[in-house]
């Protein structure tokens, strides 16, 4: 089972960071407007980024660090990352 912290722009360019083992169900839930309480009526929504953990605690551990970030320090983490996996022959798959 992969654990993995997720980051969706809403429709008005605010971005939610979550947590969840069923990314596919979890974003069916959000857009269904029966997901988390800051989601309700922000959809439709863009994946910006998508990270897989091994472990529910690494996994929630990320999302707990990226959520104590601005705006720009997340962007930045963002773009290293993406660049990290290009760099590895990993492409992000959303």
């Amino acid at each position: 089972m992969k654990h993995v912290m997720y980051v969706l722009e809403c429709k008005d360019g605010s971005w939610y960071t979550g947590y969840t083992n069923d990314f596919e169900h979890r974003l069916a839930v959000h857009e269904s407007g029966r997901g988390a309480k800051y989601t309700r009526g922000r959809g439709p929504f863009s994946l910006i980024w998508k990270e897989e953990f091994e472990t529910k605690s690494e996994a929630m551990r990320a999302e707990y660090q990226f959520k104590k970030f601005d705006r720009p320090k997340k962007e930045a983490y963002i773009v290293e990352r993406r660049s990290s996996d290009e760099r590895a022959g990993k492409f992000p798959k959303f």
